[in-house]
């Protein structure tokens, strides 16, 4: 028996059960739609107006990258425990980590994507 056996059966087992799940309640399930269930639901508020034009994006894009920058930074915390046994070459990985980083930063900078219009 090979060692990945188990995860191979493991693998297949979670498989079927999503696909059991995912696809299940469509085949069994009775669809009755009517008016009230096309109708948008807004946490209990009755929507007052159609949208109008474009959402804007900005909000988003800012909210990725913070998301981006943020991850990038949470990997100094396992580095900062390991440091003594990594040694200088923990050191020079960090230092073209922080390199990557600032670049990325810079160009995100100069591109405005730090600008909140």
């Amino acid at each position: 028996m090979t060692p990945y056996l188990p995860v191979a059966i493991y693998f297949l087992v979670a498989l079927a059960f999503a696909s059991l799940f995912t696809f299940l309640p469509g085949l069994l399930g009775k669809a009755k739609p009517n008016p009230q269930k096309a109708e948008a639901y807004e946490c209990g508020v009755e929507p007052t107006s159609a949208v109008a034009g474009r959402f804007p994006v900005r909000f988003y894009i800012i909210a990725m990258l913070f998301v981006i920058f943020d991850v990038e930074a949470a990997s100094f915390y396992p580095w900062a425990v390991m440091m003594h046994q990594l040694r200088a070459f923990g050191l020079i990985e960090m230092v073209v980590f922080v390199i990557v980083l600032a670049v990325g930063y810079a160009y995100v900078w100069k591109k405005g994507g730090f600008a909140w219009r």
